[in-house]
C-alpha cells in the first residue's frame, strides 16, 4: 500500500472519526506548501538557489484547522514504513508552522509530538477539534473564544 493509498484508505477516515471536517469549524487542509511569513502560511514554489532554480518545496500532507486557527500538521507516510519515519518532518513542518502539536503516521499507528513541551509518545487517536483546541490554549481566553466565533472569509484556501 502506497502513501497515496494509506491516506485515502486508513488516515482520511480516522481524521474523520475523530471530528476533523465534521465538527463545525473544523476542516483538514491537504498537501499544503509549508512556507511561513507574517500572514501564517503561503504557497510557494521553493526556495530560489543559486543559478535561480528552485528548490523542492515543502508539503505538509495534513494541517488541521479549527475555528480558523492551524492547529496542528499531520505527515503520512505509507503503511509499509515506521511510524516513526516521518518524525522528523513533522517536527519541520510543526516549527515553521510555529505550531504545538504535530503528528506522524503511517495509518496503523499515530505519534503524537507536543512541540512546546517535547513530550512525544504513541497514541491510538488523533485529537478531536475541541480537545486539541483546549490542549492549545490551556489558559481560556474568552476573546479568543469571541473572535474565534467571527465567520472567517476563506477564498479558495488563502
Amino acid at each position: 500500500m502506497n502513501e497515496s493509498e494509506t491516506r485515502a484508505e486508513l488516515i482520511d477516515p480516522k481524521l474523520k472519526q475523530n471530528g476533523w471536517g465534521i465538527v463545525e469549524n473544523s476542516k483538514i487542509l491537504r498537501e499544503r506548501n509549508v512556507y511561513k511569513n507574517a500572514d501564517g502560511v503561503k504557497i510557494t514554489e521553493g526556495k530560489i538557489q543559486v543559478g535561480g532554480k528552485r528548490k523542492k518545496p515543502l508539503i505538509a500532507d495534513y494541517i488541521l484547522v479549527y475555528k480558523g486557527i492551524k492547529l496542528a500538521v499531520v505527515e503520512a507516510k505509507s503503511k509499509e514504513l515506521a511510524v516513526g519515519e516521518g518524525v522528523a518532518q513533522a517536527k519541520l513542518y510543526a516549527e515553521k508552522l510555529n505550531l504545538d502539536y504535530t503528528y506522524s503516521t503511517n495509518g496503523k499507528e499515530i505519534y503524537q509530538i507536543c512541540m512546546k513541551t517535547g513530550e512525544e509518545k504513541l497514541v491510538d487517536n488523533y485529537l478531536t477539534p475541541d480537545e486539541l483546541w483546549n490542549v492549545v490554549y490551556t489558559d481560556q481566553n474568552n476573546w479568543r473564544d469571541k473572535f474565534a466565533s467571527i465567520p472567517f472569509e476563506d477564498k479558495s484556501g488563502t
